[in-house]
């Protein structure tokens, strides 16, 4: 993706403290595991676990940099095309004015309107003060940990988040919560991994837009893109920190589901078609 150089988000607020990296106190590579493995079989982030560790949001360490500026500035400009592309298709298709959400930068852990924020639950939207979270790292483990690289790979992470905010800007996110108290944990799973779907679709919708709109994509950045997809697969997750899978946990879809609801946002760059809550098969 070609994007040095290019206009960059002012809606960004960086909590990061002086390139300083902020963990747990304590943290190893398992705990932030079993976090992520309590994650995906719950459907449900362990935030009172989480405040229960003491100096969970105390100790520092130094981290590179000159690598997390350079991921902020391409945070800043696919967080930039993202808004340019929605105000686009929400003027011509929804006769509408798109709300630009605020991306928010942070280091190990911070607070949102949903409450405790920990870099082990990874980006995330939250519909309460219509932020996005991300700790750079992730984009880091992206590479390290599923052997995804590749910065449109990163794009579309982000594009998958702003596509939440989307959800809630159309009414979605408010008609599933409203629906939360009425349904089994089994359902409302179920109910999840079409949001979740379906912002796969948005992000795809995203990417074929911004093509259009400032030829900015690279010969290899949609196999890049559908990499990551694949790689956040409930299935493959769930098998490679649990060793099992269990599709009633199952929380944003398998890894199949997530590459073809993208592929197909890609292939139509347009709102319609993707209504995931309407189709019968997934």
């Amino acid at each position: 993706m070609r994007w040095k150089g290019r206009a960059q988000s002012r809606n960004v607020e960086d909590r990061r403290r002086g390139g300083a990296k902020v963990v747990g106190g304590g943290l190893g590579v398992g705990a932030i595991l079993f976090f992520i493995a309590y994650t995906l079989l719950t459907g449900e982030p362990p935030t009172d676990m989480m405040r229960q560790i003491p100096g969970a949001a105390s100790q520092s360490t130094t981290v590179t940099t000159t690598e997390n500026d350079e991921l902020a500035e391409f945070t800043k400009v696919v967080l930039k095309d993202t808004e340019d592309v929605w105000h686009q298709i929400f003027e011509e298709e929804l006769g509408a004015r798109y709300r630009e959400p605020v991306l928010v930068l942070y280091s190990g852990s911070t607070m949102a309107g949903c409450g405790f924020a920990s870099a082990a639950m990874g980006p995330f939207y939250c519909p309460a003060d219509e932020k996005i979270y991300i700790d750079l790292d992730f984009f880091r483990d992206l590479r390290r940990k599923f052997g995804v690289s590749g910065d449109f790979a990163m794009a579309y992470i982000i594009a998958h988040e702003v596509g939440h905010h989307v959800q809630k800007l159309l009414g979605i996110t408010d008609a599933v919560q409203k629906r939360r108290p009425y349904l089994s944990k089994k359902d409302y799973n179920k109910l999840s991994v079409r949001m979740e779907l379906q912002a796969d679709y948005l992000a795809g919708v995203w990417a074929r837009r911004v093509e259009k709109m400032k030829h900015v994509l690279d010969e290899n950045d949609i196999e890049e893109a559908v990499r990551a997809a694949a790689a956040v697969g409930d299935d493959y997750l769930q098998k490679k920190y649990t060793g099992r899978v269990v599709p009633d946990a199952f929380t944003h879809g398998t890894s199949e589901q997530r590459v073809r609801w993208f592929l197909k946002g890609f292939k139509n760059g347009t709102l319609r078609g993707g209504d995931t809550f309407s189709a019968d098969q997934l």
